[in-house]
């Protein structure tokens, strides 16, 4: 690689979703400014040999791309981990980056249901300050009542408009190691278990007060109610059950079908959309409402005072 600042990106994925980190990839570097050198981490338990090699093939004189097997780690906290629906422990891997890279003070973490068409560099260089984390507002959050309330009274942020979406995070690895994150992590996992959003709600709460919240943009979700200008959308996310390869009306499908044609697996990918059933279409639907029907009961067992709070 050349002499130029590095950018270290980190993925975490388990073999099935080799084929759409390929995509995220694509979209990534194509859009990405070549003044800087890019390493990207895969964090993985499981993904095979030859999908590492394809993925592999991304490298060129100013991308590297390394697998890393994180089961020896995971198994430590295997048995504190909760999961639910299609979540799987690869969704915690990233609050553990703190302490598994010393040698780094900044680097981006995203998900990879991700399509990027803006330059990822301009969101590397975001101002952080002392803040912890520099994430965009979460679009499930801010456009649902019962999940509003959540955040405030279950997660416990000031405003709803400040819990932020998980999926796309710049982490100053540097005061997370300071605050010592992963200790109160750890700690708080033992005490108290988030089930809406699981490892983004812990770090809503250990975050709060520290966060720099960036441009919606950089997290667009495909709502019907999504009102962003397409000419300024920088990151589109295909969160929760919103897959274009699961579904064919997903708004900003265009996006992540553009660059699946660019890469090895699109025959793969399209496979995967044609032979997803329609039971497996209406679970999906069914999820939705019992994540509001679980996110209504913690929130009952929670009293409001915020009715109070300038008294």
């Amino acid at each position: 690689m050349n002499n130029n600042k590095e950018i270290p990106i980190f993925f975490a994925i388990d073999d099935g979703y080799t084929p759409f980190l390929a995509v995220a990839l694509k979209s990534l570097l194509v859009n990405a400014s070549k003044d800087y050198n890019y390493s990207i981490k895969v964090l993985h338990t499981n993904v095979e040999e030859a999908h590492k090699n394809q993925i592999k093939k991304f490298e060129c004189e100013n991308v590297n791309v390394e697998f890393v097997d994180l089961s020896y780690y995971i198994e430590k906290v295997q048995d504190k981990l909760y999961t639910r629906d299609y979540y799987t422990n690869t969704t915690y891997f990233r609050l553990f980056l703190p302490e598994l890279y010393p040698q780094y003070d900044k680097v981006l973490y995203l998900d990879s249901d991700i399509i990027v068409v803006g330059d990822i560099s301009e969101l590397y260089n975001t101002d952080m300050g002392t803040n912890l984390v520099a994430a965009a507002p979460d679009d499930i959050i801010q456009t649902n009542k019962v999940f509003q309330d959540y955040a405030e009274l279950v997660v416990g942020v000031a405003k709803y408009q400040h819990y932020f979406n998980a999926g796309v995070l710049l982490m100053n690895l540097d005061e997370l190691r300071k605050f010592k994150f992963q200790e109160k992590f750890l700690y708080l996992l033992g005490k108290v278990k988030f089930s809406v959003a699981q490892d983004q709600d812990y770090l809503n709460r250990l975050c709060k007060g520290r966060t720099t919240i960036v441009s919606h943009d950089w997290d667009v979700m495909p709502y019907v109610n999504n009102e962003t200008k397409e000419e300024d959308i920088k990151l589109i996310h295909y969160n929760f059950a919103y897959k274009p390869w699961h579904f064919e009306d997903i708004i900003y499908s265009e996006y992540f079908w553009k660059y699946a044609k660019e890469t090895e697996f699109y025959e793969e990918i399209l496979e995967i959309r044609n032979s997803y059933t329609e039971e497996e279409k209406f679970k999906d639907r069914e999820a939705e409402k019992s994540l509001v029907e679980l996110a209504i009961k913690e929130n009952s067992c929670v009293g409001d005072d915020r009715n109070y709070r300038s008294l």
